[in-house]
């Protein structure tokens, strides 16, 4: 009998929940939050649901906006984490992402999946519940670690000295794998959760056999600049031309 996968991330919640809490210049403060923000077009009232919510962060973020939010998350020990903080406008709910029976059918304007989807082993059954609660004119934001360039335990830094060039080295994309991560590196090695990569492809195909379509394709970059050395120019400007992150809009067909 085989054993399901780890995908929560409750094992780290206290330090994940601190982190996003108090570290100023994180990607998920300075690129994914002002970019999602300007997709989601955020009107008062709103009602968008956060799946794969975590502690919170994100939801409180859309609540300060003036939204009405719903989070979902499978880990109890984030959810309780999120209950702790401001809640003004939010309910937490504790569910794996594609179990939302407590949403009914076509009652909310947007959802959103931020760095989570690659943590979830039931995409299609998350698709079909998040298209069963959407409204017709509604939207989907999918924010994910950009599958060809950051592949878990499959691409890497190359640095070539001769050239002074920083390249990304990719050892595969088009197999479909699940990979064991620590989900705090230096810290509890036993403390671990299974990554899912998965091709463009993979996602295009099963959104449209779900009756979704994406609107709009954009990949983000880091914010961030290397330290001064005799690396910091390529570090640096292979930054701007390997993207982080991957976020597709999407809406129903």
């Amino acid at each position: 009998m085989k054993t399901r996968p780890t995908t929560s991330w409750g094992g780290v919640a206290d330090w994940y929940d601190e982190y996003l809490n108090t570290e100023k210049d994180s990607y998920q403060r300075q690129v994914i939050s002002p970019n999602v923000w300007r997709l989601l077009e955020l009107r008062a009232g709103m009602k968008v649901l956060d799946l794969a919510c975590g502690s919170g962060f994100f939801a409180r973020e859309l609540a300060k906006a003036g939204a009405q939010v719903i989070g979902v998350d499978l880990s109890p020990e984030l959810i309780n984490l999120a209950k702790k903080q401001e809640t003004k406008s939010i309910d937490y709910f504790i569910s794996p992402a594609h179990q939302l029976s407590m949403i009914p059918d076509q009652s909310v304007d947007a959802a959103v999946n931020i760095l989570a989807i690659q943590n979830i082993a039931e995409v299609k059954e998350m698709l079909s519940e998040v298209r069963r609660v959407l409204k017709p004119e509604g939207k989907v934001l999918i924010v994910m670690n950009h599958p060809v360039f950051r592949i878990p335990q499959g691409s890497s830094w190359q640095w070539d000295k001769p050239e002074r060039k920083e390249s990304r080295l990719i050892d595969y994309y088009l197999s479909e794998t699940r990979t064991v991560i620590k989900m705090n590196p230096g810290a509890d090695s036993k403390k671990v959760t299974t990554s899912f990569h998965r091709p463009l492809q993979y996602y295009f195909k099963l959104l449209s056999n779900e009756g979704l379509v994406v609107s709009r394709l954009e990949e983000w970059i880091s914010h961030k600049t290397s330290q001064p050395g005799p690396r910091k120019a390529a570090e640096d400007r292979a930054r701007k031309e390997f993207p982080l992150f991957l976020c597709l809009v999407v809406h129903l067909g």
